[in-house]
């Protein structure tokens, strides 16, 4: 694992980039995220159930005294220059800053005016492209970090609306919106059950005591994951349309409770839509189990639901794959592990298990050793705790 990198060290950084005083730069930090439970389900009118983790993107800003924009990052090279006066436009060659400048693009649509231009230095301890947000830490930390430097005081929803419609009148990516949400409105010591359709959210304890949450990178190329999530998605939604041709008043699967769809199942028939539309239903069963579970203090329970989720993602939805399944199905049998899954779209990316904080190193090389033995290269491992939404750092 690489040494992470001391946000402490930032405003001095940042002197050495764009000369002044350390006393000048505003630093502020956005956090990583996994979704603990709930997947698959958002676009089927369910719930997920993300958290923060204390993995954080950090942005040191501070105003210059013409209308230039300036882009640094101490980890990915290439410094970018921009005017605020500028009709920001996605370009290729931008790279890393496209993110920023569609940001910038939004603001200024809703009518934000800037009156000077900015410098920025950034850097990340958030591990890129490891299937736990990196770009949306990005966009939403750029977001608060701007907000609040110019005084527009955008709240923490809007601060997640602008990092999606970046994505979607920027990027051209259309993405949902748990990322950014959770990324800009999550607090330490809890995770938020999100309604994605109606943005109704609600904060729930979570004290995992001497327990932590490990990340997994499968570190797959996901070349997948697009076109399943197309073909989930437009399974989903026939299994829905025979349900209401038949005669069911719902408007999206997840209305369902699990004893519901077992009396109407015979209406679907077809077995492969059968087993999607039970993935859901269950699946957003078990997030309402996992808040209660959550607040009850039960750890073991949540666990249990983790594996219960991954084994539905694993046969009911079929979104895993072997590296996925060797991770979590590896983690499940070590000692002061009670729950794994996979998390995200599946076919590569990301799982977590839930590990005693004393077990965590045995774990890791435990569930190395299987999964280079299985797949023929290694995983990556870290472990984390909750943390805090978008924040000022200094």
């Amino acid at each position: 694992m690489a040494e992470l990198y001391n946000p402490n060290s930032l405003p001095a950084d940042f002197v050495k980039f764009y000369g002044g005083t350390e006393d000048s730069v505003k630093i502020f930090s956005s956090p990583a995220r996994i979704n603990i439970i709930g997947e698959h389900i958002d676009y089927n009118g369910g719930k997920v159930f993300p958290a923060a983790i204390n993995r954080y993107l950090y942005v040191a800003i501070r105003k210059r005294n013409d209308t230039k924009v300036v882009y640094n990052d101490l980890k990915f090279p290439g410094k970018y220059e921009f005017d605020i006066n500028d009709d920001f436009k996605y370009a290729k060659e931008n790279g890393y800053a496209n993110y920023l400048n569609g940001i910038l693009s939004q603001m200024k649509e809703k009518g934000f005016k800037f009156d000077c231009g900015f410098e920025i230095l950034m850097v990340s301890n958030v591990p890129a492209a490891g299937g736990i947000s990196s770009s949306s830490a990005l966009e939403c930390g750029f977001a608060y970090a701007v907000s609040e430097t110019f005084g527009f005081g955008i709240d923490r929803v809007e601060i997640a609306k602008l990092g999606q419609m970046s994505e979607h009148n920027f990027m051209n990516v259309n993405c949902g919106i748990m990322d950014q949400f959770i990324i800009s409105t999550g607090k330490k010591n809890t995770a938020i059950v999100l309604d994605c359709n109606t943005l109704e959210y609600e904060y729930v304890p979570l004290e995992l005591g001497d327990y932590r949450f490990v990340v997994m990178n499968t570190n797959k190329q996901r070349r997948l994951a697009d076109s399943k999530y197309n073909e989930r998605r437009s399974q989903c939604e026939e299994a829905l349309k025979i349900l209401q041709d038949g005669g069911v008043k719902i408007s999206a699967l997840c209305e369902l409770s699990p004893e519901q769809l077992e009396n109407l199942k015979a209406l679907i028939k077809d077995e492969l839509l059968v087993r999607r539309a039970k993935h859901c239903v269950y699946e957003n069963q078990r997030v309402k189990d996992a808040v209660s579970a959550l607040k009850a203090g039960n750890l073991e329970k949540l666990g249990k639901l983790l594996n219960e989720s991954h084994e539905s993602l694993k046969n009911d939805y079929e979104v895993t794959g072997i590296e996925l399944d060797t991770l979590a199905e590896t983690a499940q049998k070590q000692d002061g592990c009670i729950g794994a899954r996979m998390t995200g779209a599946g076919f590569g990316g990301c799982g977590i298990a839930l590990v005693h904080k004393d077990k965590v190193e045995q774990f890791v090389e435990n569930v190395q050793t299987e999964y280079k033995k299985v797949v023929g290269y290694e995983a990556s491992f870290f472990d984390c705790e909750s943390g805090d939404g978008v924040s000022h750092f200094n």
